[in-house]
Protein backbone atom coordinates (compact mmCIF):
# COMPACT_ATOMS: atom_id res chain seq x y z
CA UNK A 1 0.00 0.00 0.00
CA UNK A 2 1.36 3.42 -0.96
CA UNK A 3 1.36 5.94 1.87
CA UNK A 4 -0.19 9.31 0.94
CA UNK A 5 2.12 12.34 0.99
CA UNK A 6 0.26 13.81 3.99
CA UNK A 7 -1.99 12.18 6.57
CA UNK A 8 -4.05 13.78 9.32
CA UNK A 9 -1.49 12.56 11.87
CA UNK A 10 1.28 14.41 10.00
CA UNK A 11 -0.67 17.66 10.24
CA UNK A 12 -1.39 17.09 13.93
CA UNK A 13 2.26 16.34 14.64
CA UNK A 14 3.40 19.45 12.80
CA UNK A 15 0.77 21.96 13.96
CA UNK A 16 -1.01 20.35 16.92
CA UNK A 17 0.97 22.04 19.69
CA UNK A 18 0.51 25.45 18.07
CA UNK A 19 -3.21 24.79 17.59
CA UNK A 20 -3.64 23.67 21.21
CA UNK A 21 -1.71 26.70 22.47
CA UNK A 22 -4.06 29.00 20.57
CA UNK A 23 -7.39 27.22 20.97
CA UNK A 24 -6.92 24.33 23.37
CA UNK A 25 -8.90 25.96 26.17
CA UNK A 26 -12.02 26.00 23.98
CA UNK A 27 -11.83 22.25 23.28
CA UNK A 28 -13.43 19.53 25.36
CA UNK A 29 -11.19 16.94 27.02
CA UNK A 30 -12.44 14.43 24.43
CA UNK A 31 -11.29 16.68 21.58
CA UNK A 32 -7.87 17.20 23.21
CA UNK A 33 -7.58 13.42 23.77
CA UNK A 34 -8.41 12.73 20.10
CA UNK A 35 -5.67 15.15 19.00
CA UNK A 36 -3.19 13.49 21.36
CA UNK A 37 -4.16 9.98 20.25
CA UNK A 38 -3.91 10.84 16.54
CA UNK A 39 -0.50 12.43 17.17
CA UNK A 40 0.79 9.28 18.88
CA UNK A 41 -0.89 6.75 16.60
CA UNK A 42 1.51 4.19 15.15
CA UNK A 43 4.55 5.77 16.74
CA UNK A 44 6.95 4.53 19.40
CA UNK A 45 4.91 6.51 21.96
CA UNK A 46 2.30 3.72 21.99
CA UNK A 47 4.78 0.88 21.87
CA UNK A 48 4.96 -1.73 19.20
CA UNK A 49 6.13 -5.17 18.27
CA UNK A 50 8.93 -6.67 16.20
CA UNK A 51 8.53 -9.30 13.53
CA UNK A 52 11.47 -11.38 12.34
CA UNK A 53 11.72 -13.53 9.21
CA UNK A 54 12.55 -17.15 10.09
CA UNK A 55 14.62 -17.53 6.93
CA UNK A 56 16.77 -14.42 6.66
CA UNK A 57 16.38 -12.77 10.06
CA UNK A 58 15.06 -9.49 8.60
CA UNK A 59 13.21 -7.51 11.27
CA UNK A 60 10.35 -5.05 10.92
CA UNK A 61 8.84 -2.93 13.67
CA UNK A 62 5.12 -2.24 13.73
CA UNK A 63 3.91 0.45 16.09
CA UNK A 64 0.60 0.15 17.91
CA UNK A 65 -2.55 2.01 16.87
CA UNK A 66 -4.32 4.52 19.09
CA UNK A 67 -7.72 2.90 18.40
CA UNK A 68 -9.44 6.26 18.89
CA UNK A 69 -12.75 6.34 17.03
CA UNK A 70 -11.84 9.73 15.55
CA UNK A 71 -8.53 8.57 14.09
CA UNK A 72 -8.87 8.23 10.31
CA UNK A 73 -6.02 5.71 10.13
CA UNK A 74 -7.46 3.41 12.78
CA UNK A 75 -11.13 3.69 11.92
CA UNK A 76 -11.12 3.84 8.11
CA UNK A 77 -12.20 0.21 7.63
CA UNK A 78 -14.75 0.39 10.44
CA UNK A 79 -16.19 3.62 8.99
CA UNK A 80 -16.46 2.11 5.50
CA UNK A 81 -18.25 -0.96 6.88
CA UNK A 82 -20.65 1.20 8.92
CA UNK A 83 -21.40 3.35 5.86
CA UNK A 84 -22.16 0.28 3.71
CA UNK A 85 -24.53 -1.03 6.36
CA UNK A 86 -26.34 2.33 6.54
CA UNK A 87 -26.71 2.45 2.75
CA UNK A 88 -28.65 -0.81 2.95
CA UNK A 89 -31.13 0.89 5.29
CA UNK A 90 -32.04 3.75 2.95
CA UNK A 91 -35.57 4.03 1.66
CA UNK A 92 -36.08 4.14 -2.12
CA UNK A 93 -36.80 7.89 -2.10
CA UNK A 94 -34.96 11.07 -3.07
CA UNK A 95 -32.61 12.50 -0.49
CA UNK A 96 -31.35 16.06 -0.26
CA UNK A 97 -28.47 17.53 1.68
CA UNK A 98 -29.11 20.91 3.29
CA UNK A 99 -26.50 22.79 5.30
CA UNK A 100 -27.30 25.40 7.94
CA UNK A 101 -24.25 27.42 9.00
CA UNK A 102 -23.98 29.53 12.12
CA UNK A 103 -22.98 33.08 11.10
CA UNK A 104 -19.25 33.63 11.65
CA UNK A 105 -19.94 36.55 13.99
CA UNK A 106 -21.55 34.04 16.40
CA UNK A 107 -18.84 31.35 16.14
CA UNK A 108 -16.88 32.71 19.12
CA UNK A 109 -20.02 32.77 21.23
CA UNK A 110 -20.66 29.13 20.27
CA UNK A 111 -17.22 28.16 21.61
CA UNK A 112 -18.14 29.52 25.03
CA UNK A 113 -21.79 28.40 25.04
CA UNK A 114 -21.83 25.19 23.03
CA UNK A 115 -25.00 23.60 24.38
CA UNK A 116 -27.14 26.74 24.06
CA UNK A 117 -25.83 27.83 20.67
CA UNK A 118 -25.93 24.39 19.05
CA UNK A 119 -29.44 23.74 20.38
CA UNK A 120 -30.51 27.06 18.83
CA UNK A 121 -28.84 26.13 15.53
CA UNK A 122 -30.66 22.79 15.39
CA UNK A 123 -33.99 24.32 16.42
CA UNK A 124 -33.71 27.03 13.75
CA UNK A 125 -32.71 24.48 11.09
CA UNK A 126 -35.52 22.04 11.94
CA UNK A 127 -38.19 24.74 12.17
CA UNK A 128 -37.07 26.16 8.82
CA UNK A 129 -37.17 22.77 7.10
CA UNK A 130 -40.62 21.94 8.51
CA UNK A 131 -42.09 25.34 7.67
CA UNK A 132 -40.74 25.56 4.12
CA UNK A 133 -41.66 21.96 3.26
CA UNK A 134 -45.20 22.33 4.64
CA UNK A 135 -45.85 25.39 2.49
CA UNK A 136 -47.97 24.39 -0.53
CA UNK A 137 -45.93 26.79 -2.70
CA UNK A 138 -42.93 24.54 -2.10
CA UNK A 139 -43.57 20.88 -1.31
CA UNK A 140 -46.74 20.89 0.71
CA UNK A 141 -45.27 17.94 2.56
CA UNK A 142 -44.31 16.72 5.98
CA UNK A 143 -40.58 15.95 6.15
CA UNK A 144 -38.49 13.43 7.96
CA UNK A 145 -34.90 14.48 8.55
CA UNK A 146 -31.94 14.22 10.84
CA UNK A 147 -29.16 16.63 11.65
CA UNK A 148 -25.46 16.23 12.23
CA UNK A 149 -23.34 18.87 13.92
CA UNK A 150 -20.04 19.76 12.31
CA UNK A 151 -17.99 22.31 14.25
CA UNK A 152 -14.99 22.57 11.94
CA UNK A 153 -14.62 23.16 8.22
CA UNK A 154 -12.34 21.35 5.80
CA UNK A 155 -9.47 23.71 6.62
CA UNK A 156 -9.81 22.97 10.36
CA UNK A 157 -11.20 26.42 11.11
CA UNK A 158 -14.16 26.79 13.40
CA UNK A 159 -17.28 26.66 11.23
CA UNK A 160 -20.34 25.40 13.12
CA UNK A 161 -22.91 23.96 10.71
CA UNK A 162 -25.52 21.24 10.62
Amino acid sequence: MIRPAWEVADVVRRYGAQFLAQRGTSLSWQQRKAIHDIECCRTAALGGHKQECDSCGHETVSYNSCRNRHCPKCQGTTRAKWTQERLGELLPVSYFHAVFTLPQILAGLALQNKRVMYNLLFRAASETLLEVAANSKHLGARLGFFGVLHTWGQRLQQNPHS
